[in-house]
């Protein structure tokens, strides 16, 4: 399973998330924000609130994701 040790709201609804593997990836969170729970997300002070909890990013509300689904779905950028 992997885990993410650090994560950095983007502008534009993005996130830099930083794995145990050392792998950098952004991932795009607009596609989700109009759909159930993630439409929480759509205010930008909440966005912008995401932590690490447990390996995986989750924001106030119990919103969270799981890391493995991130890790396959965001895009990685070079070191």
């Amino acid at each position: 399973m992997r885990e993410i040790i650090e994560v950095e709201a983007l502008k534009d609804y993005q996130l830099k998330l930083i794995f145990d593997d050392g792998e950098i990836k952004i991932k795009d969170m607009k596609p989700y924000l109009d759909k159930g729970i993630f439409k929480k997300l759509k205010d930008i002070n909440v966005f912008n609130n995401v932590k690490i909890k447990y390996g995986t990013i989750s924001w106030e509300n119990d919103i969270d994701m799981c890391a493995d689904s991130l890790y396959e779905t965001s895009k990685t950028i070079e070191k």
